[in-house]
């Protein structure tokens, strides 16, 4: 029989990128106590991986938990990031409310309306706070209202437009109810909490079963099954049933096993249980294997309760990735095998359930499928990190046939910057998409809302800082499927590609820079079809960066003129990424980044083009 537990709160804490919402998780555990001592004043501590704290986004979502005032307030910390939705759509099945961070100055931002749209269509509460009003431009009522609209237009019921608010800031540790007001610390915030997110309906006396929302991997406990408790305990030593449900038939059970244990969770540690009831989040952990969406039910066939299928939103872009195959393969990373890198992809999917992986016809090669650049780029650093030698192809958006008709992803971009820097956001984004609003954004600022393909804006964040002279903000979230716009040509310019095997020299490379900028510096190992610069032209261009100069023992006047280089162009990945064409690949090892053409050998690729060009003419 269903109770409410009035113990405890389950909430998720959403918002757009860079709002501030780690640090407010921060700042509501340390004034509850739920830090230990050496852990308090650390910041972002809930961004607990190496690539969450360099890039300072949180990728994965996370649980926490804090007691106030006797009652136990679990609180999800999830990504805000647009290409990370598929985290925050699979774990608002854990939680009974949202706690919705709104920027003060910027409001409410393309990536806060698709996960606020995933929040109000299962009908959850929204608890609103206005964080960073210390800010100096600042508009707290302006956020507030700004909110309420968005709402309106998600199709919010009455109960989630009557939604409570609190003003504060994060990183100075205070709330308050009244931004003119006076100042109280973030306790406010956890009373709201207890006072509106409603306490979790749960069977404490029904069949254990329990939605696996996230997992984790533990080199000492394997698999963690990471989910709310629906109904019934859980306990050490009990037998339980892992079943899976499929999309073509009914659930398939996939092995029963004895729970080896229970873990809780309070600020940033695990502790465990002898057992957890109805209404807990928790880590079980006992089984053989494991899939997000999974349910942990009773042994018993009878009393078994089986979730449905987790669904989250397709992904729009893909990338080929292939082993390492190059001259320098295996020198730099520990793994360089397709076997190796089949295995750690198809690991990756049992726990990003926005990711696809496929088999292709070459066994070497595989095709990934993911939401966006960032989604693929941090699978792409991680796997560099842990060791992997990889090869990639530039990102292609995912094409869709309906009605005899090809369709493309769109998203809507929002970009704020500096007046002065209008026209040329314009001039390019204007040339594929189309601008649905230009406004003031204060003095000075411009705001702008544009619809535009996908494929227009791989790689155009980095020329965006350029153009805005760094004082630009971008971002965008995916709109919808639209007819295709046909070909866009984004890069200009050929490239430069090395003519054999050896080391970079400054004699050469100094005649080399006039040619466009430069990507390596000297005393760099290269080889034959490596790419080591972009040419002022848009043709490729095969050059020889290794030669020295040739030492003789007669003086000239000009004999001892130092040689001065301009810096190497150091790309990012994703500059990489999006730099590459069509018949280049980004080799990726754990200590470089280096660009190459798909056929090293020269003579092959020249045949190659060749034939494509007679293939075209007839």
């Amino acid at each position: 029989m269903a109770t409410r537990r009035n113990d405890v709160r389950n909430v998720a804490i959403i918002a757009h990128v860079d709002h501030g919402k780690t640090t407010m998780v921060d700042a509501l555990l340390e004034v509850a106590g739920a830090f230990e001592r050496s852990e308090v004043g650390r910041e972002q501590a809930m961004d607990s991986g190496d690539l969450e704290r360099e890039r300072g986004i949180t990728i994965t979502s996370k649980p926490t938990a804090l007691v106030w005032n006797g009652i136990r307030i679990n609180i999800v910390d999830t990504p805000g990031h647009a290409d990370f939705g598929g985290e925050v759509e699979r774990v608002l099945n854990m939680v009974d409310a949202v706690l919705l961070l709104v920027d003060a100055v910027e409001g409410p931002m393309p990536q806060t309306r698709f996960v606020t749209e995933k929040a109000v269509k299962r009908g959850l509460p929204i608890l609103l706070v206005v964080n960073k009003i210390d800010r100096a431009a600042a508009s707290p009522h302006k956020a507030v209202d700004a909110t309420f609209d968005l709402l309106v237009a998600l199709g919010a019921s009455e109960a989630q437009l009557d939604f409570p608010v609190m003003f504060g800031s994060g990183r100075e540790r205070f709330a308050t109810r009244d931004p003119e007001g006076e100042r109280g610390d973030v306790t406010l915030i956890l009373d709201m909490i207890v006072a509106h997110v409603p306490a979790p309906e749960v069977d404490p006396d029904g069949p254990p079963a329990m939605w696996v929302s996230t997992l984790h991997h533990d080199p000492y406990m394997g698999f963690l099954a990471i989910g709310r408790i629906a109904s019934g305990r859980f306990g050490v030593g009990q037998r339980v049933a892992l079943m899976r449900p499929l999309a073509d038939g009914p659930a398939q059970c996939t092995e029963v096993f004895r729970v080896q244990k229970v873990l809780g969770f309070q600020g940033l540690r695990r502790f465990e249980l002898t057992d957890a009831q109805a209404g807990d989040i928790v880590a079980v952990a006992g089984m053989e294997t494991l899939q997000v969406g999974d349910t942990l039910t009773a042994e018993s066939p009878e009393q078994r309760t089986v979730f449905p299928a987790l669904t989250v939103d397709p992904p729009t872009l893909s990338i080929r990735m292939r082993t390492n195959d190059g001259p320098f393969a295996g020198l730099e990373g520990q793994w360089v095998t397709s076997r190796k890198l089949r295995e750690r992809l198809y690991r990756e999917v049992r726990s990003n359930v926005a990711l696809r992986v496929f088999d292709t016809d070459s066994p070497d090669e595989f095709e990934v499928h993911g939401r966006g650049e960032l989604h693929l780029t941090v699978l792409i650093e991680t796997m560099r990190r842990e060791g992997y030698e990889v090869c990639v192809a530039r990102p292609k958006v995912i094409l869709r046939e309906e009605h005899g008709r090809t369709l493309e992803p769109f998203e809507r971009v929002l970009v704020q910057c500096d007046s002065e820097y209008a026209g040329a956001i314009i001039e390019h984004i204007g040339k594929y998409g189309e601008m649905t609003v230009m406004e003031e954004d204060g003095p000075g600022r411009t705001r702008m809302e544009f619809v535009a393909p996908t494929r227009a804006l791989i790689g155009y964040r980095s020329d965006f800082l350029t153009q805005t002279r760094g004082t630009g903000v971008i971002s965008s979230v995916f709109e919808r499927y639209g007819p295709f716009s046909g070909a866009i040509k984004l890069r200009q310019n050929g490239v430069m590609i090395v003519m054999e095997r050896g080391e970079t020299s400054t004699y050469s490379l100094h005649r080399l820079q006039d040619r466009g900028p430069l990507f390596v510096g000297p005393q760099t190992k290269v080889y034959a079809g490596m790419v080591i610069g972009a040419h002022v032209r848009d043709v490729d261009i095969i050059v020889n960066p290794n030669i020295a100069k040739k030492l003789t023992n007669v003086r000239s006047a000009g004999a001892d003129e130092k040689l001065f280089l301009t810096p190497p162009k150091q790309l990012s990945l994703e500059q990489a990424l999006s730099f590459i064409a069509d018949d280049e690949l980004a080799e990726i090892t754990p200590k470089s980044l280096r660009l190459r053409k798909r056929i090293l050998d020269h003579n092959e690729r020249k045949r190659l083009e060749k034939r494509s060009a007679e293939m075209i003419e007839d």
